[in-house]
């Protein structure tokens, strides 16, 4: 059961927080009654590589729709970012460092899962990383173009988020993902990114990508979107305040967790 929101305890808990200045935004409360009075078409916002005090942090965290944090483990603010992130009662999923095809190992950040690791390690650090990043109720893959298109690496990583009552969010890196045929073997709940927003870091870039977003919308029911701190974060954080008012006429916010149900897998739009 997802916990409700109160305005005073939320002020006062987050106030208590020295290290994170932003308040708990008061529109939050009033914009996410506006959302439930929406259509029936639902937007769960991603923003990922929380956990590292990347820019864009604050802003992000003053959004005023609910949405999923996904919070890298092993990190300066993993913790902290997960407990503010709690506390405004958004989600809380693992952001799980995952081999790409292409990239810098430094990229990855500790705890990385890769696929010369034998299975033992692989379940290790799953375990290790879950056990990191308080309040998490699922996962998603940090690159992981490799990883996510390895059956017998997915395999184990997927095993692991079953068992600990996880979901998981496919970011869709690769075409080649094998992660909706082994979800569903194995039975473990999972969602799939339909739209980054800011793969190109330039504020044109992520109005076109919302674009595409409010266009996915007029022929299907939900859309789940990632964005980032960090590099992009405050234009990110920008583009998605101005476009939240817009996008409640027809669509109503959510947590992934609020989205979790049998549904069709469906393919990520395309940035060009």
């Amino acid at each position: 059961m997802k916990k409700k929101r109160s305005r005073t305890a939320l002020t006062a808990a987050v106030l208590a927080l020295s290290l994170c200045p932003w308040n708990a935004p008061s529109e939050r409360a009033a914009a996410e009654g506006t959302d439930a009075s929406a259509g029936q078409r639902q937007v769960a916002i991603v923003i990922d590589d929380f956990g590292n005090g990347m820019a864009g942090t604050p802003e992000m965290m003053k959004l005023p729709v609910p949405f999923t944090t996904a919070i890298m483990p092993f990190m300066p603010t993993t913790k902290q970012d997960a407990e503010l992130a709690h506390k405004l009662g958004d989600d809380v999923i693992v952001h799980m460092p995952m081999e790409p095809v292409k990239g810098k190992p430094e990229w990855l950040g500790p705890g990385a899962i890769t696929t010369a690791m034998d299975d033992a390690e692989i379940r290790k650090r799953v375990e290790a990383a879950i056990d990191d990043v308080p309040y998490a109720v699922g996962m998603n893959n940090h690159m992981g173009s490799k990883v996510t298109a390895d059956e017998r690496v997915m395999r184990v990583v997927l095993t692991v988020v079953k068992e600990r009552g996880l979901f998981f969010l496919d970011s869709r890196t690769t075409y080649k993902t094998v992660v909706p045929k082994l979800a569903a073997e194995l039975g473990v709940p999972l969602l799939s990114n339909h739209v980054f927003l800011d793969d190109v870091y330039s504020t044109s870039h992520i109005v076109k990508q919302i674009g595409l977003l409010r266009k996915h919308l007029e022929s299907n029911a939900s859309c789940v979107t990632i964005g980032h701190v960090g590099p992009p974060g405050k234009l990110t954080a920008a583009a998605l305040k101005d476009a939240i008012p817009r996008l409640q006429g027809s669509a109503r916010f959510v947590r992934l967790s609020d989205m979790l149900g049998p549904s069709a897998e469906q393919d990520i739009v395309p940035h060009s």
